[in-house]
Parts: structure tokens; sequence; C-alpha cells
């Protein structure tokens, strides 16, 4: 009886395994991590993110023009647009690659790439050979999609590349 047992399972197991394709198509690790983190209903916090560890913290007022009025920041724990891709670049690389900078100081970490994979970053602003003025970053998905902490009163979303004004190019770390 356990003989017949023993068969039955090895051929139901090798009838399931013959079934599935041998190379299932894995999402890189940072876009991985970007969704979890999607997942969690993390909210926008100007200055979020900047703590001396990567992750959620309360953010700040100083520099706020968002259009929430008087600034929450200060206190919402969260994180804004570079607190996130910090973060996930923290946990996917396992060490704070991107430093606690805003956008302008985390491009300079990168190098431009002109054919973007998931996973990299999509600044938005403006970058020339010797200036560098963002205002914005999200990890890119694929299709013209990015994963980003957009504005005051939204949580980390997938949003359109092509709906952001001033796109300044993919970065890869």
């Amino acid at each position: 009886m356990r003989r017949r047992l023993a068969v039955a399972a090895a051929l139901l197991l090798l009838t399931a395994t013959a079934s599935m394709p041998l190379e299932l198509p894995l999402p890189p690790l940072v876009v991985r991590i970007a969704y979890e983190i999607e997942q969690r209903g993390i909210v926008y916090s100007w200055g979020g993110g900047h703590g001396v560890a990567p992750g959620p913290s309360k953010g700040t007022c100083r520099g706020y023009r968002g259009r929430v009025k008087p600034c929450p920041a200060a206190t919402t724990r969260g994180l804004d647009c570079s607190g996130f891709t910090r973060w996930v670049y923290a946990l996917a690389y396992g060490a704070d690659v991107l430093g606690p900078g805003n956008t302008d100081a985390h491009v300079r970490r990168m190098r431009r790439v002109s054919s973007p994979e998931p996973g990299d970053l999509a600044f938005f602003g403006k970058i020339t050979k010797r200036t560098v003025r963002t205002h914005h970053v999200g990890v890119y998905l694929g299709d013209g999609k990015m994963m980003n902490a957009p504005e005051t009163g939204a949580v980390v979303r997938i949003d359109e590349i092509a709906r952001k004004k001033d796109f300044a190019g993919f970065y890869r770390y």
C-alpha cells in the first residue's frame, strides 16, 4: 500500500511540475519591494524617509509648497518621493546606497540609461552636464509606469510617467 501511495505521489508531482514553465519571469527585486511597500498604504509626507535610516519618518515643513495647508508633514509619518526610492533601494541592495539626500543628491549617484529596465529610477526636472535640478523621482515598473510617492494627500502608488511634467531621464545604480 505504501509503495502505491509513493508511486501515485511521484506521478502527481511529475505531472504538476512538467506542466509548469521552466523559466517564470520574475520582476527585479527593486520592483518586488516597491510593490510590497505600495500594499502598505504609506502616505506622502514632505521630507519623510530622510531620517538616519531609510524608511517612513515624520517629514518637515521647511521648503514645503504643497497645496494642503497648513503643512501636515511635521506630524505625518510617511515618505516623500526620494525617501521612497531611498528605502526601496536600501532594502534591495542591503545598504543605504542612495543616502539621506534629496533627488538631486540621488541622481548624482547613478548613471543615465537610454534603455530603461524595471527597477531603474525615473527622474523629473532639469539635468545638464553643469546643473542638476530635479523635483521628483519614481521606480520604473515598465510599460511607461512608475511607483512613486506623488504628493501630499496621496499614498505610494502607480502612475503613468507621461502624465508628469519635466521628465529628465532614466537612471540606474
